[in-house]
Order: structure tokens, then sequence, then C-alpha cells
């Protein structure tokens, strides 16, 4: 009797920490590398699953804010008083500040894929061990993606502008001499 007593205590026990385990795994799962997100990316806008989906599989991990295919990890907040986006009739341009608890290789391998995906052509890329810029390119507009690790927050800043044609300018148009702004 004593013995079938302990051995049920033993699988009880098992059992148990066979649950907690998997149960803590769960727990976890939100807090992901932004780069393992890419699988279950989505727009801000989610729309209803399909037949035999859950709508918990149609999880949004990013979402494109002002600019409709530059693709930002929910990580990442939006630092208002730092960003300046101004939108016109067909075109929007600007700088969005964002900051966020995530690892910055991550974050490099999620602009890397997601980009290239939004039909963006990688132009460079500097990295060093807290600091790294992607530019990518499209035929009528550019993107510079600086991505900067500090101590608690990893600071994220997101331009993009129309691209300047050099051979429909004049040689001197971009510049900008003392005397015009005296006049």
């Amino acid at each position: 009797m004593r013995q079938t007593m302990k051995t049920v205590l033993i699988m009880v026990a098992a059992l148990g920490c066979v649950v907690g385990v998997t149960g803590c795994n769960n727990i976890f799962s939100d807090t992901q590398p932004a780069e393992s997100q890419t699988e279950t990316v989505s727009t801000a806008s989610v729309s209803e699953p399909a037949a035999g989906q859950s709508s918990e599989s149609k999880k949004t991990t990013a979402v494109y804010y002002d600019f409709e295919d530059v693709l930002i990890p929910l990580e990442l907040k939006i630092v208002q008083d730092k960003s300046m986006i101004v939108s016109t009739p067909g075109f929007t341009s600007g700088i969005l500040m964002l900051k966020g608890r995530v690892e910055r290789r991550s974050l490099i391998n999620f602009f890397n894929n997601n980009m290239l995906k939004d039909n963006w052509t990688m132009v460079s890329r500097i990295a060093s061990p807290n600091m790294a810029i992607l530019v990518f390119e499209k035929p009528m507009k550019s993107a510079v993606i600086s991505i900067k690790s500090e101590h608690i927050y990893t600071h994220v800043e997101v331009g993009v502008a129309a691209r300047m044609n050099q051979g429909d300018l004049p040689d001197n148009t971009g510049a900008l001499f003392e005397s015009d702004l005296t006049q």
C-alpha cells in the first residue's frame, strides 16, 4: 500500500512538472526576437481569418505606420515628439523615431528581410557593435534605417524621402550660399 501511494505521488509530481514546463513555454512566447516574427507579419488592419483558421493564428506582430512599404515590429513604439512625417497626395516622407526593447541584431535581420519583401533594394549597410545603418532604395524614393543599441532600449530612426535624379538638376541647384540667406 505504501509503495503504491509513493508511486502515485511520483506520477502526480511528474505530471505537474510537465504541465508547468509547457505552461511556462507559452508565457514567454511574446518575447521573441523581431527576426523570428516575420512569419506572422500583417498590416495594422487585420482582416477576418480564412476558413479553418483561428483568430489567434493571425496575431499581428508588425505594422505599417506612416510609410506604407516599411514594416515596423510591434515591440517598437513611436517617439512622437522626435518624429516628423509629411504627407502629400501620392507621397509620404519624413523621419519616424521609434524605441523598444529589441535586440539590434534581430532588428537588422527583420528590416533586411521585410524591406526586400516590400520591393526595396539594399544599397549599403554599415554596422558596428552598437549601431547599424541600412540604406534601401526604390525607383522614386530612398529609405535610411538607423538602429542604435543603448543600455535599456534600442532606438530606431526610419527616414524615407524622394530620390533626386542628379541628371535632371543644374549643377548648382542644390547649393545654398550665404548670399541667398541675406537677401
